[in-house]
């Protein structure tokens, strides 16, 4: 990416849930809207940002990220009240599949009637997978166990028998990875049945919006929100999953920056890559990157950027670009979820319904 091809000055203010930007390019002014009262964060692609993060956010809840040792062990006895057997489990086709993991479409026989069945995902391992790939995709997939929203798709199964490869298994979505399901649909011609729209798009990040507000009122923190962490099926209906096996899955949206452990760089927030801090707010950057993700069809955020120059590059007040065809007003959204002060950021039941009243203005156009 090009640093001296635009440069944007964006202005945000959040008042009465509703969340009004406006941008203005530096040859020309598009105002989107002019509050009396305004909070200025300008990200530039030709002049830095000298704007130091703030460290201490106290209405915030931050975490550390827990790099605790988990054993295998104590992973199995986490999910040992929701376990089955392996004979209720059939394995179809492979959907993904990584150096070590892979995503099956299953069925799963009703425990009851053995003439019932569902469709479902069924995430497992290869025989060389280790001790430690086993218990972190066991242990990542409870990230939303026992939540319940029409936007969060939780695990409901796991098979953990003494001499089976382990499995969990989730509810299927016929769609299946939205990152894929975006690059299909860029790579295909017009006539493609899939072929989506930008309100279509608009909707989908809604969606997902609705799923963070909700794990913000849990305060549950994700902290690896994307779009390869979504799912989507034939009604374009997007639900949140947790991220077991996307390090093996999508190798090269996480990189290791000497710390032994591979974490999404580009996208995490500022104090997420320096401080090793997670918070709700830090999961709305992430909601804007994925915004991204959507309005350009699964492209890679910073492509062009060192993942170890990432912290640097955001520090100095650069971000990536507005996509092709993005409205600006869409954009502004975007580039208020990465604000470098964590209060700064919108919460995520103020993105909803912005998006919701930019989706509606949409409609009214068709």
């Amino acid at each position: 990416m090009e640093k001296g091809n635009f440069s944007l000055k964006l202005t945000c203010q959040i008042f009465l849930s509703k969340i009004v930007c406006s941008i203005s390019a530096s040859s020309s002014s598009q105002g989107l809207s002019q509050p009396s009262t305004q909070t200025t964060q300008y990200l530039r692609a030709d002049t830095p940002n000298n704007a130091t993060p703030i460290t201490s956010y106290p209405t915030l809840r931050i975490e550390k990220n827990d790099l605790r040792s988990v054993t295998l062990l104590e992973a199995k006895a986490k999910v040992k009240d929701i376990a089955i057997s392996r004979e209720r489990i059939t394995l179809k086709d492979v959907l993904q599949e990584g150096t070590f993991g892979r995503i099956f479409h299953g069925i799963l026989i009703d425990e009851k009637d053995p003439n019932k069945e569902k469709q479902a995902f069924v995430k497992t391992v290869k025989d060389q997978a280790s001790e430690i790939q086993v218990t972190m995709m066991l242990t990542e997939s409870c990230k939303l166990r026992g939540l319940h929203h029409r936007n969060l798709l939780p695990i409901t199964h796991v098979c953990i028998e003494e001499g089976e490869k382990p499995m969990v298994i989730l509810p299927y979505m016929n769609w299946g990875n939205l990152k894929l399901f975006l690059r299909q649909c860029k790579l295909v011609e017009a006539n493609n049945p899939q072929a989506i729209s930008q309100q279509d798009l608009v909707h989908m990040a809604i969606q997902i919006a609705c799923g963070m507000s909700y794990l913000a009122r849990r305060e549950v923190i994700h902290k690896d929100l994307a779009a390869r962490n979504c799912v989507i099926d034939d009604t374009l209906q997007v639900k949140i999953t947790d991220n077991a096996l996307s390090r093996d899955l999508f190798p090269m949206d996480y990189h290791c920056l000497g710390d032994n452990e591979n974490r999404p760089v580009r996208w995490m927030a500022l104090e997420s890559l320096v401080n090793n801090e997670f918070s709700s707010a830090s999961d709305v950057w992430a909601f804007g990157v994925t915004l991204w993700e959507l309005m350009t069809l699964g492209q890679t955020p910073y492509v062009d950027i060192d993942p170890f120059e990432m912290a640097a590059y955001l520090k100095d007040g650069y971000r990536i670009a507005q996509p092709i065809n993005c409205p600006d007003e869409l954009f502004a959204v975007m580039a208020c979820c990465w604000a470098l002060d964590p209060e700064e950021r919108p919460k995520f039941q103020q993105l909803v319904q912005c998006l919701t009243e930019f989706h509606a203005a949409l409609g009214a156009y068709v």
